[in-house]
């Protein structure tokens, strides 16, 4: 195989550019794009050693305490007892390595820059494989990190108002949001019709969301819907450390930071005259406690209603 076959298979080929610099007058629309709400909501930690420990109180020791004593009785002593192997969270990686040829870039990078261009839709990708992780990583991933206790079923397998309401008595104090596919919501919307409760709106960011009990519906696509029985989830979260809720962490200080947790360095150029570039995004979560997530799992979508 010729070395110029080699540089086009790993790296954008001289037609594309062409098309950027010469027909296309704007910059490239990526489709895959989504707003990533759950990594705009989220409180975020900053780490020093990519390392989080969650020390937990041992609630199998009780703590002892008086009321109403009205004699010289010796009050009882006590103390709180932690957990002797608290959990321990590393932050986990994302990376990317970009190679632009530097003929690319040198003739054309008229009107959008090429290797702008190049970074900032690889980033997009990049931060949207953050989000999908912070769901479904096996390590990390919410979805992985609910307690069994936390766990629910739809009571008839379409999400109703009745579900919701049994996942809020799981997060009860201080719930933030809830968090379905872009189906699910709507197939919520299609009970909440059907039985005359159409649920009221919100704005945040700008943005119009449907709530239950006051509480945001928050869409991603990251939660996936099965294609083969039409069956997704719904998250509902408490937030912020301040609340012993669920927290992102993120490695701040790096080299060529370019936002929290995530830096792009120069790595030079090869004797292919290939210019790369490293895109690194350190990222993980932890649930301080286990009433601060709960799931409604095996939740249909496809349900629709006739009305006569």
């Amino acid at each position: 195989m010729a070395d110029e076959e080699i540089v086009h298979q790993s790296a954008l080929g001289e037609q594309s550019a062409f098309q950027l610099a010469n027909v296309t007058k704007t910059a490239p629309q990526y489709g895959a794009i989504t707003p990533r709400w759950l990594v705009r909501l989220l409180d975020w930690k900053p780490l020093e050693t990519g390392i989080f420990r969650i020390n937990r109180v041992d609630e199998g020791k009780a703590i002892e305490a008086t009321c109403g004593q009205i004699d010289e009785t010796p009050l009882p002593g006590t103390y709180v007892q932690y957990e002797e192997k608290p959990k321990e969270y590393k932050l986990n990686a994302i990376n990317a390595v970009l190679n632009v040829h530097t003929r690319i870039s040198d003739l054309f990078s008229r009107p959008y820059d090429q290797v702008k261009e190049q970074l900032r839709l690889t980033i997009e990708h990049v931060k949207e494989r953050q989000e999908s992780e912070l769901l479904n990583n096996a390590d990390y991933g919410f979805l992985h990190k609910v307690a069994p206790a936390q766990h629910l079923k739809t009571r008839t397998g379409p999400p109703t108002p009745d579900d919701l309401d049994e996942l809020l008595t799981k997060v009860w104090k201080e719930p933030s949001f809830f968090l379905a596919h872009p189906r699910t919501i709507a197939a919520f919307g299609r009970e909440c019709t059907f039985r005359g409760v159409p649920p009221p709106t919100t704005t945040l960011f700008g943005n119009p969301f449907l709530t239950w009990r006051g509480i945001p519906l928050i869409p991603t696509d990251k939660i996936r819907v099965k294609n083969s029985d039409n069956k997704s989830k719904i998250l509902l979260l408490r937030v912020g450390e301040r609340k012993q809720g669920c927290i992102g962490l993120f490695q701040s200080g790096l080299p060529g930071e370019q936002s929290p947790g995530l830096s792009v360095r120069y790595m030079g150029i090869d004797n292919r005259a290939l210019a790369s570039y490293l895109i690194s995004l350190y990222c993980s979560t932890a649930v301080l406690t286990d009433d601060a997530i709960a799931v409604l799992d095996d939740v249909v979508v496809s349900n629709y209603h006739e009305y006569k």
